[in-house]
């Protein structure tokens, strides 16, 4: 599964976040991540599975552990789903703000607020 929906649900974890976050200076093993995060080292394993199932993970072997790093192909997937929200978002606000030009009486008002 390499959706955008699944990597922003997998990174909805603060424990992942924080994994994420770390891969992005460069590979690491567990047990270095796992030194500088309050979770066990199976904890991180788990962590790593859910990241690397998603496609924001890759890892590869060195030696007799194996190091894991961001996945340029995934980061770039996430990149496009968010470029495209952020288009959506901004096409949305200028369509709203130009409505809002036109209208030589602005936002409706309906008087008073009754909680005033």
């Amino acid at each position: 599964m390499t959706n955008a929906s699944a990597m922003l649900t997998a990174l909805g974890d603060p424990t992942r976040q924080a994994i994420f976050d770390r891969l992005s200076d460069g590979p690491l093993a567990v047990g270095e991540l796992a030194a500088v995060l309050p979770v066990s080292r199976p904890a991180v394993s788990q962590h790593l599975r859910v990241l690397r199932d998603v496609g924001l993970v890759v890892d590869r072997p060195d030696g007799t552990r194996r190091l894991y790093q961001v996945d340029p192909a995934g980061l770039a997937i996430l990149r496009a789903h968010l470029d495209l929200f952020w288009e959506r978002s901004l096409t949305a606000f200028q369509n709203h703000s130009r409505d809002l030009a036109h209208d030589p009486k602005g936002p409706a008002d309906d008087g008073p607020d009754p909680d005033d």
